[in-house]
């Protein structure tokens, strides 16, 4: 151990890739990851030792630029939120056959209880489905020693493997002791023969599933090292893992008796079903704490006869974060005297626009202008953003919010089955990721939709990162085939909105797809000057060019 300081979980996961000599680090931005793929970004601009960091247009770019760095023979981070694991399905599911070269380490952050994502799906569920290890870290010093075993279980068993996290654990802080960093070092010449591995026509991908299939003892074997079972003297156990294991750590300070009840403590998967019943042969009756799907329970009600409670028979919630004090709760522990818990009535204080938000202005705009053509109570579809704050009372502008790109998607939808007119917002960042094939079916279908795309120039949501799009979304959207005569800029301030509530109605009226681009740098943007250094450069290279 090299130096100490403070860190994130999830950008201790960063720092930790950074130290495993990756080559090369790829995200899109996503709570609660994004601040994993900025910390080692950071550290790759400060080395300056000819590694990569790059966002890129969305999450199945960014793991097919990490498979790219794999088959080169170097280690690599991607990292992604729950939900751009769907994004990325196919790369992801996929890669298990090919497998890799190079260390390839997946960072999922899954957020239960849904602090800023449209579900709280369980990411070791993907691991299971696609035959991969899963670590699942529950400290912050095990975020980093896990992201270090990851990269030497990716490259012993040459497969992608999993890092999953949590809300709670990705932006708590604490204390971290780094290793001295490697350099990133290849693997040298690909093995003519491990080519064919990485070409899924059929008959390679049928070999390459009995492949992974014949490996899952050896992957048992290296991640059962990883859990372990403690015994104790009760007939009721518990079993952990992830933030199951750090609040049952933290309540046995407090509960000293708690240390006679045996336990399982679960950090990685697939999970030995020898310990499992092992351990189920000590105990009558378990309690699983787990994050956030009933994956371990499950797995334990198979296993015996003893009597496993969770989420399923009530012991705990089905939906929503683990805490200290579910688990007192289902251990039917009491608060000892003088430590009760403190209650603060205070009132909930909503998410909203930020003051002087360029989107406000552009969704007043689009109100306006669907009052003036007789449409006041059409359903807009809106799409991931900030902008998606909309769809909150007192404004109520946008009536439909599924996954990303969906907007466009569904008003063409709509406007197929009729409705006029039909309405899609979308961000530019969101467009880019996967608004793109939507428009581009717009414009074929050539049905009455109006896309409106709020180009804030950045990735407003997560942190202002830049976007993919930034200065590109007209030519993206004449690229997809809308007419040019339908293609609109504006800038949505005050003294505009007149004009502006003009060129929406006008849009609205149009027979066939237009789309309205309001733009408008992200006003935390321009307070943290984040744009200054690419404007100043275009403006200069405007000097010696024609610039439209």
């Amino acid at each position: 151990m090299v130096q100490s300081t403070l860190a994130l979980g999830v950008e201790a996961v960063g720092c930790a890739a950074f130290d495993a000599g990756i080559k090369g680090a790829f995200g899109y931005p996503g709570t609660p990851s994004t601040e994993g793929f900025e910390a080692v970004e950071q550290l790759i601009r400060q080395a300056q030792d000819g590694r990569v960091a790059q966002w890129a247009a969305n999450e199945k770019v960014a793991y097919d630029l990490a498979l790219g760095v794999s088959y080169s023979g170097f280690r690599t981070l991607v990292t992604m939120k729950h939900v751009g694991l769907n994004v990325a399905m196919d790369a992801y599911a996929n890669s298990a056959l090919t497998g890799v070269r190079g260390g390839l380490v997946l960072l999922v952050a899954d957020d239960p209880g849904m602090h800023s994502s449209q579900n709280e799906q369980d990411s070791r569920r993907l691991a299971e489905f696609a035959w991969l290890p899963c670590l699942e870290p529950s400290t912050v010093q095990e975020c980093y020693d896990l992201t270090f075993r990851a990269f030497e279980l990716s490259e012993a068993l040459q497969v992608p493997v999993m890092l999953r996290i949590v809300t709670r654990l990705a932006h708590c802080r604490a204390a971290l002791a780094r290793r001295a960093p490697l350099a990133p070092t290849g693997l040298g010449p690909v093995p003519e023969a491990a080519i064919q591995d990485w070409v899924l026509i059929p008959a390679n991908a049928r070999r390459r599933y009995v492949d992974l299939l014949e490996k899952q003892p050896r992957l048992m074997a290296e991640t059962t090292p990883l859990n372990r079972l403690v015994p104790g003297t009760k007939r009721r156990g518990v079993a952990l893992s992830g933030m199951g294991r750090a609040y049952f750590g933290q309540l046995i300070h407090e509960h000293p008796a708690l240390a006679e009840l045996p336990r399982l403590e679960i950090a990685a998967y697939p999970v030995d079903p020898a310990l499992e019943q092992a351990f189920l042969a000590q105990v009558d009756e378990v309690v699983v704490f787990e994050e956030d799907y009933p994956v371990l329970e499950e797995r334990l009600g198979l296993r015996g006869s003893a009597k496993v409670r969770g989420r399923l028979d009530g012991a705990l919630p089905r939906t929503g974060e683990l805490s200290p004090r579910l688990l007192k709760d289902a251990l039917g522990l009491a608060t000892p005297a003088g430590k009760a818990a403190t209650s603060l009535d205070l009132p909930i204080r909503g998410p909203r626009f930020c003051d002087g938000c360029g989107h406000v202005d552009a969704y007043e705009a689009l109100q306006e202008a669907l009052a003036s053509v007789g449409a006041p109570a059409t359903r807009v579809f809106g799409d991931i953003g900030c902008y998606t704050l909309a769809a909150q009372e007192p404004m109520a502008a946008i009536h439909a919010v599924v996954e990303m790109g969906a907007s466009i998607s569904m008003a063409v939808g709509a406007a197929l089955a009729g409705q006029t007119p039909a309405v899609a917002v979308i961000g530019d960042s969101t467009f880019g990721h996967s608004g793109l094939p939507a428009l581009l079916t717009a414009a074929d279908a050539g049905v009455n939709v109006t896309v409106m795309i709020l180009d804030n120039r950045v990735v407003g949501m997560t942190g202002q990162q830049p976007s993919q799009a930034l200065d590109q979304v007209e030519r993206m959207v004449r690229g997809m085939g809308v007419p040019d005569d339908q293609i609109q800029v504006l800038l949505p301030v005050p003294k505009q909105h007149d004009a502006n509530v003009a060129a929406v109605a006008a849009a609205l009226q149009h027979p066939g797809p237009s789309v309205v681009v309001f733009r408008r740098e992200c006003i935390q943007s321009i307070r943290r000057g984040l744009l200054k250094d690419h404007d100043r450069q275009e403006r200069e290279r405007c000097t010696t060019e024609v610039c439209s």
